[in-house]
């Protein structure tokens, strides 16, 4: 694929911080001139630890996979692995191939996740914050995350996956998640109109419901595509988005937002009446 191979490795991490922090700094800004909803929960405890598990995840991402998703590519491309290193196509529609592939893998761990209780186990601690906003969409447990960049690491070996599109991929889907996850007000038209292309705050807000049938839904990362081809998409929240309840029904007492304890939460208590094998289909 020519020059759509090259990437330099040593840009690749500063494209991707100054992204990171560039689109966390304008949400946190959207966040506190228009919030979707008020926060229930002390801010500066939940953005201490939500924020000290990405150091956390980054340091141990770094140590237990040396090599970058990126570079993992493009050891691909070297060695001719992979679909799209294979057949003849043009450059250009392998890369929007590529991240379109990678965006589904992502849905179809999505729904692994809450569809395996031992899984479930690991993700809920994403879903066990109190409030919704932008540091939500980076609450993830370190297995769950050194497991996904396996996987993700894996799709791209067998797709081909160019390191160009790999890079576009990393910088949308955290940019998405955290576009997705803050507490926003956006005006109701564009939001009809958005949720077309993109995965919305309101929209992925019904996923962090309370209720299990709701939790099971809405499972998008950034396209939102994939819910309404496979019937998982749900329009709304049932009470509403000012009344409904962020969090799953464990790890209710605010003391479970801090650091140790969220780290913990895979490890106590039952999987619940979460994962999709358990779901109350009536309400689905």
């Amino acid at each position: 694929m020519g020059v759509f191979l090259e990437v330099p490795l040593s840009s690749e991490v500063s494209i991707r911080l100054g992204f990171f922090f560039g689109v966390f700094a304008a949400m946190a800004a959207w966040e506190l001139a228009a919030p979707r909803r008020r926060l229930t929960q002390s801010k500066a405890v939940r953005w201490y630890s939500n924020l000290g598990i990405v150091v956390l995840n980054t340091v141990l991402a770094r140590i237990v996979f040396p090599l970058a998703p990126v570079a993992v590519a493009i050891v691909a491309a070297e060695r001719g692995w992979g679909i799209f290193n294979v057949i003849d196509i043009p450059p250009g529609l392998a890369i929007v191939a590529a991240v379109v592939i990678l965006d589904f893998a992502i849905y179809l761990q999505h729904v692994m996740v809450h569809a395996v209780p031992m899984l479930w186990r690991l993700h809920r601690m994403h879903h066990a914050d109190l409030d919704f906003d932008v540091t939500t969409g980076a609450r993830f447990h370190p297995v769950e995350i050194l497991l996904s960049i396996a996987i993700k690491m894996a799709v791209i070996v067998l797709i081909g996956a160019a390191p160009v599109a790999v890079l576009i991929f990393e910088v949308v889907l955290n940019a998405t998640s955290m576009f997705n996850h803050s507490n926003v007000a956006l005006p109701l038209g564009l939001d009809r109109v958005l949720r077309l292309f993109v995965v919305t705050p309101d929209m992925h807000r019904v996923h962090h419901s309370e209720l299990p049938f709701e939790t099971n839904s809405n499972f998008g990362f950034n396209l939102p595509w994939w819910d309404r081809l496979f019937g998982t998409y749900r329009n709304q929240p049932e009470k509403g988005h000012d009344a409904m309840t962020i969090g799953i029904d464990l790890f209710r007492d605010p003391g479970d937002l801090h650091l140790p304890k969220m780290l913990a939460q895979p490890f106590v208590e039952a999987a619940g009446n979460y994962p999709i094998n358990r779901r109350d289909w009536d309400k689905g």
